[in-house]
């Protein structure tokens, strides 16, 4: 048998919704043994805020998050549930929680009473917006993170109306920032033999995100914007959209000229450098929307492929989905099945030659593994595992 980096680490899961699962479900993809505490009767909010679904609390977004995991419910309220709780955290090496600051600590599993308990304990938070500071009891969602950071602020034209990104880019950046800050911390344990704690918020990982914007504009004052490069943008064709990257070439501009058979417009003075084409952005842009609007996208991929410029179809997730790249990536997998049919879920990217991804536990029902944690009957139902 395989044997996963992080066999005999166990890790006990207080998270909810997206942030804290998509960390410990990268944990649990490569060995730990992670029990998640979860609320009895409803469990992690995740398994019912969208509504009514054929798996019911087994949701295809709850399952998208929490594989290889072991679900428990436990009421900490309660001197029993707190005692059972208290008993998987003594032999816990990490222990996860995605709830505001001070939370835990009213709950009475702050990291000063888990340490008194079990110094080699790594307590692990993520937030909205850190451990101190003015917001730091403000509510954390990704939307608020991508509108306080500036993330929302950075459109790719000024004429762009600002909007929410679509996916929780938030939510899963700092995920994967406290998978990091785990794993490093499990490293100096194995130095000092001491746990400590770790936290990361959606508010940092956003700024750090924007590390080379953030420099340029604390250095020099310039607002650095990657989307807003003069020779960059999405266009439609006369079939579908693509994008183009005119950059990271010497004379980026003649060669797209070349490749939509137009004159060198490199050659007249106001587009003769990025600063000239920067200042020109709009009449470039539209002089590019007109010429690819004449033929279909197959035609000017090719071409601008055959002058070596960087260049995509803009396509559907279902499409995406679908793709040769994404099955020899190996990016879907099968994590059984449920009533409600199979259970199909987009795997790791973190494809270690040594330790391929595999499916030890379906996700959980509610509750599924108290008898073999607790010694307690799990709920009535149907596993996927």
């Amino acid at each position: 048998m395989t044997v996963l980096p992080l066999s005999g680490i166990r890790v006990i899961d207080f998270t909810q919704v997206m942030l804290g699962p998509c960390c410990t479900q990268v944990l649990a993809d490569y060995g730990a043994e992670v029990i998640k505490i979860e609320k009895e009767g409803t469990g992690d909010i995740s398994r019912w805020s969208l509504g009514a679904d054929p798996d019911g609390l087994n949701n295809p977004v709850f399952a998208s998050l929490n594989r290889n995991k072991k679900s428990v419910t436990a009421d900490v309220k309660t001197a029993e549930g707190m005692a059972k709780v208290l008993r998987l955290l003594d032999d816990a090496d990490v222990v996860v929680s995605n709830f505001r600051p001070g939370v835990m600590e009213r709950m009475g599993l702050g990291y000063d009473a888990l340490k008194a308990r079990n110094p080699r304990i790594i307590f692990a938070i993520g937030t909205g917006f850190g451990l101190e500071g003015p917001n730091v009891h403000k509510g954390g969602q990704d939307i608020l993170a991508q509108a306080m950071s500036g993330v929302m602020d950075r459109t790719s034209d000024p004429d762009v109306p600002m909007t929410i990104y679509s996916t929780s880019l938030c939510d899963y950046t700092a995920g994967m920032h406290l998978v990091q800050g785990i794993l490093l911390a499990l490293m100096q344990r194995d130095k000092t033999g001491e746990g400590q704690t770790v936290s990361v918020s959606l508010y940092s990982s956003m700024l750090a995100m924007q590390m080379q914007e953030a420099a340029a504009w604390m250095m020099r004052k310039r607002d650095l914007n990657w989307a807003r490069f003069p020779l960059t943008g999405v266009y439609q064709t006369a079939t579908r959209p693509i994008v183009m990257v005119g950059a990271f070439k010497k004379n980026p501009l003649q060669d797209i000229c070349r490749a939509l058979e137009l004159d060198d417009l490199s050659l007249e003075e106001r587009y003769k450098d990025f600063d000239a084409q920067l200042a020109h952005r709009s009449e470039l842009q539209a002089i590019f929307r007109k010429r690819l609007a004449e033929r279909d996208a197959a035609h000017w991929l090719q071409r601008l492929e055959g002058v070596d410029i960087l260049c995509a179809p803009v396509r559907t997730m279902a499409e995406a989905l679908d793709d040769e790249q994404t099955a020899a990536n190996r990016m879907i997998i099968d994590a059984g099945r449920t009533a409600a049919g199979p259970v199909r879920l987009i795997a790791s990217p973190i494809d270690m030659s040594g330790a391929p991804l595999s499916i030890r536990q379906g996700p959980p029902r509610l509750g599924e593994h108290n008898e073999e944690v607790f010694g307690l009957a799990a709920p009535a139902g149907e596993s996927v595992a």
